[in-house]
């Protein structure tokens, strides 16, 4: 028995019609979104995204790497990091970046927030 990969993220919102219109326009994921290269059809119901790397990790209770009053921090892999942090600010996002994240080895982070507040962790990985 072996577990294959992640099958969903579901968590609480005020308001999941609007956030789930945000996250389709603004970062092209949710529901009836396909990732380039993922070879998944568009459908109503999943998003479907290209195999890689996922850390699970669960962080201490008083860990200040986000809010302390949210759960979890979402963590994207992205492809061309600068680009969609061009996009984003050009729609009003506010984008927080620091130099102490990125590494060679690791690759280049960015930091965005929902309209809800949840940390949304952008990660391009290394070439």
């Amino acid at each position: 028995m072996s577990v294959l990969g992640m099958g969903g993220l579901f968590f609480r919102a005020q308001d999941p019609d609007a956030l789930n219109t945000w996250y389709r326009e603004h970062l092209g994921i949710g529901a009836g979104c396909v990732a380039e290269d993922s070879g998944g059809e568009v459908n109503e119901w999943t998003w479907h995204t290209q195999g890689g790397p996922m850390v699970f990790a669960p962080f201490k209770q008083a860990t200040d790497y986000f809010a302390a009053d949210k759960q979890f921090m979402i963590n994207l892999r992205v492809r061309d990091l600068e680009g969609m942090l061009e996009q984003l600010n050009a729609a009003g996002i506010d984008i927080v970046t620091n130099p102490e994240w990125d590494s060679p080895e690791v690759g280049k982070f960015a930091r965005i927030h929902d309209p809800e507040g949840n940390a949304i962790e952008l990660w391009e990985p290394p070439a």
